[in-house]
Order: C-alpha cells, then structure tokens, then sequence
C-alpha cells in the first residue's frame, strides 16, 4: 500500500495516508476541515533482501575470496587454450579442376 502526502490548503497542516490505489483521495484536513490537495511525491526504492536477486549481492566474504581465486586460476587456464583457438592450422585441400 502507498504512502500518499496531503497538504490542507486553509491551515497549511501536512501529513501522510496510507492508502489503497483505488482509494479515493482525502478531500478535508483532519486538523481543520479545509480542503486538501494530494502533493506529488518521489517515491521510495524498493529494496530486495536476501539471497537470490541477483548473484553478486549479499554474499559472505569467503564466498567472495573462493569465487575470485576461481576465475582467476581459469582464466590463467584459459589463455593457452585461447590462443590454440584464434590462430587453427590451415589444411591446405587440392582443388579438382
């Protein structure tokens, strides 16, 4: 449910209102009874906590240190293999004419 402002017009008294959406907005200031207009707000984020949203958020150091030691170990891996890869040997083929 939202958080909607209100500011009362008369007696300039503001406040917040939780709300549904569908909810009709307040038309009197509880203070003073004069009329109120909702005010434009910004918002807030949502914050997700817990494991799951994304891989790189929330986890323990040691988790960190391990992952890290890991993709380094298989980059170093990688490199020779790589290079293998860019350069293949070419076949030289006998074209039939």
């Amino acid at each position: 449910m939202p958080t909607y402002d209100y500011e009362c017009e008369k007696c300039g008294h503001e406040f917040e209102l939780f709300q549904y959406m569908s909810d009709e907005h307040i038309k009197k200031c509880p203070e003073c009874g004069g009329k109120v207009r909702r005010l434009i707000g910004t918002g807030s984020g949502i914050i997700f906590k817990g494991s799951g949203f994304y891989a790189t958020d929330y986890r323990s150091d040691s988790y960190n240190k391990s992952a890290k030691a890991e993709s380094s170990s298989l980059s170093v891996k990688g490199t020779s293999k790589d290079k293998k890869k860019e350069k293949p040997e070419k076949k030289e083929t006998a074209k039939k004419s």
